[in-house]
C-alpha cells in the first residue's frame, strides 16, 4: 500500500480543525474515520499490480554521445482502469546528465482489457551493456489517496557502442584511395604492384611501364598500369593493459585508440582487405576474424563496446604469438599501444624480430598534448621549471623509443587524439601506394 500527497494534506487540515472547533477523541474520530472509509474504497478499486504484463521494444544499440529510446509496454489484463505512476529504473550511466528523474518518471491511465505505450529516453555516457531495474508501478484508486505498489521485472538491455567520431574523415581518405585505383578523372595513374591494364602512351608516362611486346602487336606505345594490391589482410591489434588507461584529456587512450582502428577498419574494407580484430592484455579480450566486408565493422563495433582497459601489465610475449596464430600469412599488423621505454625495450623489442621477418608493422601510440603545453608554458616559477624540464624528457623518451623501432623496421606513429585516426588512415594509404602491403 501507498499513501499519496493529498491524503497527508486532507489528514493534516482535519488536525487543524479538530484542534480549532472539536479538540477531542470524538473530533479525532469524525475525521479520522472517514478518511480511512476513503483509504480503503481506493484500494479496493485500485487495478491490481501483479496481474500486470510489461513488455519492452527498442533499438538494442546506440552510439555513444547519442540519445535513444525504449519502450515499454504497459498490458492492463484486470476489469478495473488503470491509473499509475511509472518509475523506470536504469543503472545511472544510461541517462543524460541531470534527467534520470525527470526521464524515468511516467504517468499513465490504462482502462481494462487494455495497453498503452510508454518511451524512456536514454542517451548513456559510457560504453558497454546498460540493463534496465525493476519497474515500479504504484496503481491509484479513483480518489488518488491511496494505490497498490509493487515492483515488477521487464529485462532489457542497450549496448553503447564508440562513437567513432573518426569517420568525418573516412570522405576524403576515400577519395585518395580511388586516385590510387586510377579511377578518378584526373590525369594520374594508379600506384601499386598489381597489373591492371593497358592503355596507349601519353607524355609524362614512365618509360618503364611501357611494355613492348604488347606495343609490338599493335600500331602504337602501349604502357601498363597498375593498381593497389587487393585482398590483403590486416591485422588490428589493441593493447588494452595498463597504458591504455592513461588519460589524455578526458577519455583514455584506449578510446581513442577504438576510433582509430575503426577509420582504418572502414577504410581497408573498401580497398578490398580483409580485416581482423585483437585486443589482448595479459589474455585475449575480443577477437574477430573471417568476418565479410558488411559484416566486419558492426562485428567490431561490437567488440569494441566491451572493451575496457585493464590495470595490469600487458604480457607481449603471449600477445605476439596469438597475433602471429591470427596472421600466418604475410599481413600488415597495426598496434595499437603505448611508446613507454621500460615496456617497449623489456616486452616488444625481444619479439620484433618474429613480427617484423614477415609482416610488414605500424606501432601507433597516443600522445598527450598536454606535453607540449607544459613544454611551451612561461615559466615563471620554480614549480613552473621542473614541470617543463619533466614534460621535456618524456618526449625525449619517446623520440628515443620511436627512433629504436623505426630502425628494426617498425612504422611508428605519435600523434595525439584527435590526429591519431587520419594519421593511420595516412599511414595505410601511403603503405599502400609503395606496394609493401
Amino acid at each position: 500500500m501507498a499513501l499519496t500527497g493529498r491524503t497527508a494534506l486532507i489528514a493534516a487540515l482535519g488536525a487543524l480543525l479538530v484542534g480549532l472547533l472539536l479538540p477531542s477523541w470524538t473530533g479525532i474520530g469524525a475525521v479520522l474515520l472517514p478518511l480511512l472509509a476513503a483509504v480503503a474504497v481506493d484500494l479496493l478499486l485500485a487495478a491490481p499490480v501483479r496481474r500486470l504484463v510489461l513488455e519492452r521494444s527498442g533499438d538494442p544499440t546506440v552510439r555513444l554521445g547519442e540519445a535513444t529510446g525504449v519502450d515499454l509496454l504497459v498490458s492492463n489484463p484486470s476489469g478495473r482502469p488503470l491509473r499509475a505512476r511509472i518509475r523506470d529504473a536504469w543503472y545511472p550511466s544510461a541517462w543524460a546528465p541531470g534527467t534520470a528523474t525527470t526521464a524515468s518518471r511516467h504517468r499513465v491511465t490504462v482502462p481494462a482489457g487494455e495497453r498503452r505505450r510508454l518511451t524512456t529516453p536514454l542517451a548513456p555516457t559510457r560504453r558497454g551493456d546498460h540493463h534496465a531495474g525493476q519497474v515500479t508501478v504504484r496503481s491509484l484508486g479513483p480518489l488518488g489517496l491511496a494505490g497498490r505498489q509493487a515492483n515488477l521485472d521487464a529485462p532489457w538491455r542497450i549496448r553503447a557502442l564508440p562513437p567513432f567520431t573518426s569517420r568525418k574523415h573516412l570522405p576524403s581518405r576515400l577519395a585518395r584511395l580511388r586516385e590510387l585505383d586510377g579511377r578518378t578523372s584526373v590525369l594520374t595513374r594508379g600506384q601499386g604492384t598489381e597489373f591492371d591494364s593497358l592503355r596507349e602512351y601519353l607524355p609524362g608516362d614512365d618509360v618503364r611501364s611501357i611494355d613492348w611486346r604488347a606495343s609490338a602487336r599493335r600500331s602504337t606505345v602501349a604502357v601498363r598500369t597498375w593498381r593497389p594490391e587487393r585482398d590483403r589482410h590486416v591485422l588490428i591489434v589493441l593493447d588494452t593493459g595498463r597504458t591504455s588507461a592513461g588519460r589524455v584529456g578526458d577519455a583514455p587512450r584506449l578510446d581513442s585508440a577504438l576510433d582509430a582502428a575503426l577509420l582504418l577498419t572502414a577504410l581497408a574494407t573498401k580497398a578490398g582487405d580483409r580485416v581482423d580484430l585483437l585486443a589482448h592484455d595479459r589474455t585475449r579480450r575480443a577477437a574477430v576474424a573471417g568476418r565479410s566486408p558488411a559484416e566486419v565493422l558492426p562485428a567490431f563495433t561490437d567488440a569494441m563496446a566491451l572493451l575496457e582497459p585493464a590495470l595490469i601489465e600487458t604480457d607481449l610475449r603471449t600477445l605476439t604469438s596469438t597475433a602471429l596464430r591470427m596472421a600466418p600469412q604475410r599481413s600488415l599488423i597495426v598496434l595499437l599501444t603505448g611508446l613507454d621505454a621500460h615496456q617497449v625495450q623489456d616486452g616488444l623489442l625481444p619479439q620484433l624480430p618474429l613480427l617484423t621477418k614477415r609482416h610488414e608493422i605500424v606501432l601507433a601510440a597516443v600522445s598527450d598534448p598536454r606535453l607540449d603545453e607544459l613544454v611551451d608554458a612561461p615559466r615563471t616559477t620554480v614549480r613552473d621549471v621542473y614541470a617543463a624540464a619533466a614534460a621535456e624528457q618524456t618526449r625525449a623518451d619517446r623520440r628515443r623509443t620511436a627512433n629504436l623501432l623505426t630502425r628494426r623496421g617498425v612504422t611508428v606513429l605519435d600523434a595525439p587524439p584527435e590526429s591519431i585516426a587520419p594519421a593511420l588512415a595516412d599511414t595505410y594509404l601511403a603503405l599502400k601506394a609503395a606496394g609493401r602491403l
